[in-house]
């Protein structure tokens, strides 16, 4: 499968597993209508609890990212999040705030940071299209 998880982390189990499954649909290695593998099959891979995959399968069912059909599995929806525009923002705010405030505490100038953020972005832009085309 497309996502691994650090035992070692800080991060919980379940938010690298939701992060992972994000980052593969923006990336377009998940596409709408994607299954993903049933909470034992994924657990068993990952050699992690099964309660920590549902965790973050309703996580990713919170955030509007997957569906999870009765007996059927959970399945990329392909769109983008429900919450109206200004909530959008605030966490998009939020999210940049935190990046450049980590970013600082490590030691990086403005600039780097900026650069960062944009060489994110790129690759995450570049993956995409690079799957779209073939």
């Amino acid at each position: 499968m497309f996502l691994r998880v650090d035992l070692s982390s800080a991060e919980p189990l379940f938010e690298q597993i939701s992060f992972a499954v994000k980052e593969a649909v923006a990336k377009g290695d998940l596409a709408q209508g994607a299954k993903l593998p049933s909470v034992r099959e994924l657990a068993q891979e990952l050699s992690i609890n099964p309660n920590t995959v549902v965790r973050a399968y309703e996580a990713l069912e919170r955030d509007g990212v997957v569906t999870r059909r009765q007996g059927a599995g959970c399945f990329v929806t392909g769109r983008a999040s429900s919450l109206n525009g200004k909530e959008r923002r605030r966490q998009l705010s939020d999210l940049a705030q935190r990046t450049v405030t980590e970013g600082y505490h490590l030691g990086f100038s403005a600039e780097e940071i900026r650069d960062a953020v944009e060489g994110a972005l790129s690759r995450l832009q570049f993956e995409k299209q690079r799957k779209e085309n073939g």
